[in-house]
């Protein structure tokens, strides 16, 4: 039973899929609140949650930027239910959500000036396609914020219970970023060990 909920974590789906995302909405807020503290986005920035899940970052992100526009991406349709509940009051006016794929974004070239990932780089089936399609999708000066709770690829707890999960040394996402062409490229942590990683996409980039 335990590990059929913790399955949830990758794609939920059903009602412990809800009780997951219920959740990682409560349970996640240190680590988002952390992660947000690391960027000054401009008031009115076009942003871009990926794995948006329960959809507490959006909301989140929408009070960072009065004035701009968040979107959430999500590719399990559970999840786009609940986040768009969640944020209803705000849905087609300062938010959309939609699902879909990280190796895929529905989104044109240059659209977003920040695109986000919370706890959720860990289920990309294919890291290179996924960090090229979000310097596809980011502006020229652009920035992407990667924030993850767990860095040790050492420590099976969570991989031994979901299936399809891999957890990455800071490093290795570090350079597998500015392989993908992100610069400059920033790993931070915490007292706590969790690491966030600030990646910009260069002024006048093509891609």
């Amino acid at each position: 039973m335990m590990k059929r909920f913790f399955q949830n974590t990758r794609k939920p789906e059903g009602f412990l899929g809800r009780m997951m995302l219920r959740s990682m909405n409560g349970g996640h807020t240190p680590l988002s609140t952390w992660g947000l503290s690391l960027i000054y986005p401009a008031p009115d920035a076009h942003v871009l949650d990926i794995g948006c899940g329960g959809g507490a970052n959006i909301a989140r992100l929408m009070n960072l930027c009065p004035l701009g526009f968040v979107d959430g991406i999500d590719y399990s349709s559970e999840s786009v239910a609940f986040s768009r509940k969640k944020n209803a009051a705000d849905l087609g006016k300062r938010c959309e959500i939609r699902q879909g794929d990280v190796g895929a974004l529905p989104y044109a070239d240059a659209a977003f000036d920040l695109v986000t990932a919370f706890e959720t780089v860990y289920f990309w089936p294919d890291l290179e396609k996924a960090f090229a399609e979000v310097l596809r999708v980011l502006k020229p000066g652009g920035q992407f914020l990667l924030v993850c709770e767990m860095d040790d690829p050492a420590n099976t707890t969570w991989t031994g219970l979901i299936d399809g999960m891999t957890v990455y040394a800071g490093e290795d996402l570090k350079v597998r970023l500015e392989q993908a062409g992100f610069v400059p490229v920033r790993l931070l942590r915490n007292k706590k060990g969790w690491i966030g990683l600030l990646a910009g996409k260069a002024e006048g980039g093509l891609l």
